[in-house]
């Protein structure tokens, strides 16, 4: 076979196997055929509402069989979807609409973005709309994913990789009879992309509507899963069950179990390693931008503790922090990882501007290269904080935290957190002098923030100072404050 648009792909398989199941979840089960019929009926609903080749197309719906009816339908047009967290609060979604600019919101109510085509959650299309296979499209980009940006300010990365697949050949160990299971949130960029090039590829998929322990490997167990793409925190949950309830269960079906989204413990993936075996466990690091990554195989962490593995499309530079145009650091020595900006763009932002130092691009990620050209990261970013695999910009939570009358400066921090990897703590400035507001404490300042930020930003400690935090010129010591909370408290014990 050769490449072809991705919706028409998906009307391929469906004509292939049109009674193979295509997504599972909570108990309902869809058909190729039954989605495809579905996707096309959506994909020129959509038409109507004006969505045209190469629009953005957000997408704010929740894990489920309706969320891949929708991200199909907008391919078939040859359009582009931005999955978006249906969690948001107003707050938050009406920065990224406007950011994005969509020809249409899927899944809002139409008061939640006014003056924009918008079609509700459940949304059905009028029978009379054909539901057979649309002309094939196929989009510039071929997808785009949401960030909150290390300002605090929402962007957009829209990715390069054109909306095209050959179904006939299955990639990071996939296969066309495979079962996938889908435990993460679909408006992140590895749950969003390996589960459709899973479907693509003809896998069924199992849809977890939220992650638990023991239903994922109940799940696991009785689907006959293959392929599970996990954050590390998913992996530590699972663990922590008790041991019988582990052992009793059959994971001899799984064949890969692929984790990125955060710091990868070395005792975790040993653990897990001795559980499945080595060459099931899989690890890639990696961003959205998809202009540098690095894969590590279970074998080989066991050889380099803690690396995140060898470079995908060339090795790193590591700079100089505080000069990052001079000379490039060592092999082991820690600094700012960067990579050398492809000839061909993999993505552009909306909302902001990438950081390039002579060529070099980065994150802001902190980490040594070996002297085997194994990559180790020191810490995810300078200031984002991974909690549980979800990103989280300080500058976002405190800006939230800076609206309230009573406070007066707050920094949030990651502290280290056996279950999620990092914690959010919230150090409060109040102000001893502060009384033209009034009185704040813990509860109040949670129900405050879940009125602005989606629920995982909103941190799990607080801590109320009097004394400034930053300086005039609105500068912190977020690494300080970090450390002196770090070894105030007692490390966490590893896991029996």
């Amino acid at each position: 076979m050769v490449e072809m648009g991705r919706g028409a792909a998906m009307s391929l398989l469906a004509a292939r196997g049109p009674q193979r199941p295509a997504v599972r979840c909570e108990g309902t089960v869809v058909t190729r055929a039954e989605l495809d019929r579905r996707a096309n009926q959506l994909a020129r609903a959509y038409a109507s509402f004006g969505v045209r080749h190469d629009d953005l197309v957000a997408i704010v719906l929740p894990n489920g069989i309706e969320f891949y009816a929708a991200t199909l339908a907008v391919w078939k047009l040859g359009a582009t979807p931005l999955p978006v967290s249906w969690r948001l609060p107003d707050a938050e979604l009406g920065p990224i609409i406007d950011v994005a600019d969509p020809a249409l919101v899927v899944g809002i109510d139409p008061t939640r973005a006014p003056g924009r085509a918008t079609v509700p959650p459940g949304f059905v299309p009028e029978p009379r709309l054909d539901d057979r296979p649309l002309p094939a499209a196929v989009a510039r980009y071929g997808r785009a994913l949401t960030s909150g940006g290390s300002t605090g300010r929402p962007k957009v990365i829209v990715s390069h990789e054109p909306s095209v697949i050959d179904p006939d050949a299955p990639a990071l160990g996939m296969r066309a009879d495979g079962v996938h299971l889908v435990p993460g949130p679909l408006f992140h960029n590895a749950p969003f992309t390996t589960s459709l090039t899973g479907l693509l590829h003809g896998a069924t998929l199992v849809v977890m509507t939220r992650f638990d322990p023991s239903e994922a490997l109940a799940l696991i167990e009785r689907h006959r899963v293959t392929w599970v793409q996990v954050v590390p925190t998913m992996l530590a949950r699972i663990w922590r069950l008790p041991e019988a309830e582990r052992a009793g269960r059959d994971l001899s079906s799984l064949q890969v179990v692929f984790s990125t989204g955060g710091a990868f413990p070395a005792w975790l993936k040993e653990a897990w390693s001795d559980w499945i075996g080595d060459d099931r466990i899989v690890e890639i690091y990696g961003s959205s931008e998809a202009y540098g990554s690095t894969v590590v195989t279970g074998a080989e962490a066991r050889r380099k503790p803690g690396t995140v593995g060898r470079p995908r499309f060339g090795p790193p530079r590591v700079l100089d922090p505080d000069d990052p145009t001079g000379p490039p650091l060592g092999p082991n020595q820690v600094g700012l990882l960067a990579f050398a900006r492809p000839a061909e763009p993999t993505y552009h932002y909306l909302g902001a501007e990438p950081i390039v130092y002579n060529g070099w691009e980065t994150l802001g990620d902190i980490g040594y290269v070996d002297e085997d050209g194994y990559v180790f990261l020191v810490d995810r970013r300078v200031d984002m904080i991974v909690t549980g695999g979800e990103n989280v910009f300080p500058a976002e939570v405190e800006q939230a935290l800076e609206r309230h009358p009573s406070v007066r400066t707050a920094v949030v921090i990651g502290l280290p957190d056996d279950d999620l990897g990092q914690r959010l703590h919230a150090i409060v400035d109040v102000g001893h002098d502060w009384t033209d507001g009034p009185a704040v404490d813990e509860p109040g300042l949670r129900v405050y923030l879940h009125e602005q930020l989606d629920r995982y930003k909103v941190p799990r400690t607080f801590e109320f100072v009097t004394e400034p935090l930053r300086s005039d010129a609105g500068k912190v010591r977020r690494s300080q404050l970090r450390d002196e909370r770090v070894t105030a408290v007692r490390p966490p014990a590893r896991p029996a």
